[in-house]
């Protein structure tokens, strides 16, 4: 073998070793966005999980976010406040999905599951009330997206009836009557229903 010939070969399994590094970069790449996801997936899910389980201990912030989702105006300035504050957290945490879901680090299913919970809290009288009255706004982006779903999506009227329903104590699964509704709101356990 001459001295061109080794020069050929030492340049073609250089090329091979390129291809080869790029290939691992790529998929390390992957397994980087991959990882990114998921850690984003628990992010979310553990601000979520932490509002929720505000809510389903905390008595009084539970009967402060149900009424106030249905009939701010039954709430004292200081109830209201805490309302907000609620809103603020709940509505932080959506915007912090909706930046990530924007960038593809969160996935499409989980992203379009907290959309359509965002759709059934903007359906809430109270919890529109806020958003328009809300003293600090949130990023422009996330702002002119709530809007349009705001504008765009209107409240699901057999949903809330369903909800409403429930919180009266109708049974689950069976048919219920349009007059079941709930009498109290406050009464309620669970999450504000239309």
């Amino acid at each position: 073998m001459d001295l061109d010939t080794l020069a050929k070969l030492g340049e073609f399994i250089g090329g091979i070793f390129v291809v080869v590094s790029l290939a691992y970069v790529a998929y390390q790449v992957r397994q980087n966005t991959e990882s990114l996801r998921t850690e984003n997936y628990g992010r979310v899910l553990e601000r979520m999980s932490t509002l929720q389980s505000r809510l389903s201990c905390d008595q009084e912030l539970n009967r402060v976010v149900v009424r106030g989702s249905q009939h701010p105006g039954r709430l004292t300035a200081v109830e209201r406040i805490r309302f907000s504050w609620a809103m603020y957290e709940l509505f932080g945490a959506a915007e912090f999905m909706y930046h990530q879901a924007q960038r593809k680090a969160l996935p499409d299913a989980v992203w379009n599951r907290w959309q359509a919970s965002l759709v059934w809290w903007l359906s809430n009288p109270g919890v529109r009330s806020w958003w328009v009255a809300k003293p600090a706004p949130l990023s422009v982006d996330f702002e002119a997206f709530t809007e349009k779903l705001v504008r765009d999506r209107p409240a699901d009227a057999e949903a809330a009836r369903r909800w409403e329903a429930f919180v009266a104590g109708a049974p689950l699964g069976l048919e219920v009557s349009g007059e079941a509704t709930a009498t109290d709101p406050v009464a309620s356990p669970g999450l504000p229903g239309r």
